[in-house]
């Protein structure tokens, strides 16, 4: 059975929060078991808590959900990079599976509620790769 670790940001709870559910949800569907669960303020915030999940001998993998919605400027943008390619540094340095669930950039909150499957999507990902590589 494959042990996850799951990593939310709080910000745009409306959506994060389904996007938990999917990925629960998809664990179960998979025969894996959640065994923590980290909230973060945001997506930003996603690659240090991915890090120590990825770090415990009893997690296999990490997902982490998001959801990063456009605004004024090109900061939803700045933040999606920066988040993506720190979450790709900690899977590659700790040797676990960290799976990107997270949503945007450039999209409306309406757009990031139809999206709410990624979650489940990142869920999958972290199962698949778990096996693969176990």
């Amino acid at each position: 059975m494959v042990s996850l670790g799951l990593v939310v940001a709080r910000f745009n709870d409306s959506v994060t929060e389904p996007m938990a559910e999917a990925a629960r949800e998809a664990a179960a569907d998979r025969d894996a078991v959640v065994v923590d669960e980290l909230s973060v303020p945001g997506a930003y915030d996603s690659p240090l808590a991915a890090d120590r999940l990825a770090r415990r001998e009893d997690v296999d993998a990490v997902a982490v959900v998001g959801a990063i919605v456009t605004g004024d400027t090109d900061h939803d943008r700045v933040i999606a990079n920066a988040t993506a390619e720190k979450l790709t540094d900690v899977s590659l340095d700790r040797d676990t599976p960290v799976t990107f669930g997270v949503s945007g950039p450039g999209m409306s909150g309406a757009e990031a509620r139809e999206r709410i499957d990624k979650g489940a999507d990142a869920a999958r990902a972290a199962v698949d790769l778990a096996e693969a590589l176990d």
